[in-house]
């Protein structure tokens, strides 16, 4: 996590933590589920958590948004299993994959946290998934790990969602062979689940060899989740970069493995589910950063009855898009859909964070393409940076604006606003939206981490 932001956060551990057991007691009358599915304290507002490199953080949402109170927890934090620090010769993953969901159902928002490096008994890197349940004082004082299916990487890519479309949250968790594990609803703080699906990427298991992500979100018309999982792996002796859909509903289903670059692997890939041009199936924007010498772009696949249909393509060398390709852009390293136009459409923001600004190297912005009836196109779309007028700061070599962009209707007032950050030892930047898309108009300097769930 960012250390370099806690200073301008309040931190509230040990109150939370105290708090906490009360909080499980008091809770207790919460009889329906929670709305949101990131609201942790059951307030009606929904929060913020985010996790990287054995931590992480939760900031609590107010009224008016993100709230003044930050609680971070690590493995060494009180009530959270496992051990904090290097294990067996891996860095911490603790915190670098987490999904949301109320999922035991009590009217409190759950945080399910992996760690793809967690020691096991006696072997290092056999990965682990914990929750940390939701309660009125928020999360903290109860967490409890999921049995793991495998000992190899496990928690190596994680979502959440409906997979069986039963009502009830779901989890699925991608070990690093690429083997997918979907955990049925209900979940309990004991530790129990329902039943556990597996699948394998391909009949032989062999295509992707290590998942960057699951996506996951509605692509066909029915009421189950579907999902995707991103990777990189080996096709005909190249590296390639790939991405597996599975279909969700009562029975989970093994669908299309769509290969979209089969030169180079991604060992960041990302991607987004939404429904850019409104046909009623979602699609996936993934990202791909080696494209075109580095340059990178964004692959959509369109969503159809039974899965993804179609694909294009978009990057600097769209008509429209305001930058122009060069090598090492990397556009497309951070990807995030909201509507922020209120025309109905989800559009896309893309974190380009190699980009120049005028002579000053590695800068980087964030681009906010379109959607339409088309689906995402350059037309109308936006390019913001530290340099554009209106933008707090000024524009700083190696600052990377765009490794991590979100967007998020923050002041519910019907549009989704843009957060984007970049270097470590600096604060991002909020650009609020209007009917007529992101404004720099009251932009401002956040400590707010973009880097939590859609």
């Amino acid at each position: 996590m960012r250390t370099y932001r806690r200073l301008a956060v309040a931190t509230a551990t040990a109150l939370s933590l105290t708090g906490g057991a009360l909080a499980l007691t008091a809770g207790s009358a919460a009889a329906a589920p929670a709305k949101y599915a990131d609201d942790f304290n059951g307030d009606g507002y929904r929060d913020y958590a985010s996790g990287w490199g054995g931590e992480v953080a939760v900031t609590y949402g107010t009224a008016t948004g993100p709230g003044p109170k930050t609680v971070r927890f690590t493995q060494d934090s009180p009530n959270i299993p496992g051990q904090a620090g290097d294990a067996g010769g891996y860095a911490d993953g603790f915190g670098d994959q987490i999904a949301n969901a109320d999922l035991n159902q009590d009217g409190y928002a759950d945080l399910a946290v992996a760690d793809r490096t967690e020691k096991v008994g006696t072997k290092a890197g056999a990965g682990a998934v914990t929750i940390l349940w939701g309660a009125q004082a928020g999360l903290g004082a109860k967490a409890t790990r999921i049995p793991a299916k495998s000992s190899l990487a496990f928690g190596a890519a994680l979502a959440s969602g409906d997979f069986n479309g039963d009502g009830k949250p779901d989890l699925a968790v991608a070990d690093v062979t690429g083997t997918l594990f979907v955990y049925r609803g209900g979940f309990s703080q004991t530790g129990t689940t329902g039943s556990v699906t597996k699948l394998e990427v391909s009949p032989s298991g062999a295509e992707v060899l290590e998942p960057t992500a699951i996506v996951a979100g509605r692509v066909t018309a029915d009421k189950a989740t579907d999902l995707y999982v991103l990777g990189q792996g080996y096709k005909n002796d190249r590296m390639t970069q790939a991405a597996w859909f599975v279909q969700g509903g009562t029975t989970i289903k093994r669908g299309t493995y769509t290969t979209y670059n089969a030169s180079q692997a991604d060992f960041s890939s990302t991607g987004v589910i939404a429904d850019f041009d409104k046909n009623g199936y979602g699609d996936l924007a993934v990202s791909d950063k080696p494209y075109n010498k580095g340059a990178g772009s964004v692959l959509v696949l369109r969503g159809g009855a039974s899965g993804p249909t179609t694909s294009y393509r978009l990057s600097q060398s769209t008509s429209g898009v305001a930058t122009a390709a060069t090598a090492n852009d990397w556009f497309g390293y951070s990807l995030s859909a909201g509507d922020t136009n209120r025309d109905g459409y989800p559009d896309l923001a893309v974190g380009v964070p190699e980009e120049e600004s005028g002579s000053v190297h590695n800068a980087g912005g964030v681009h906010i393409l379109r959607g339409g009836k088309s689906g995402l196109t350059g037309t109308g779309s936006q390019w913001f940076t530290r340099a554009t007028a209106g933008v707090p700061g000024s524009a700083t070599e190696d600052e990377r604006i765009g490794l991590f962009v979100r967007l998020r209707d923050l002041d519910r007032d019907g549009d989704a606003d843009l957060l984007a950050s970049g270097d470590l030892y600096r604060a991002g930047l909020l650009l609020r939206a209007t009917a007529s898309g992101i404004t720099t108009s009251g932009a401002s300097e956040t400590d707010l981490d973009p880097n939590f769930p859609q």
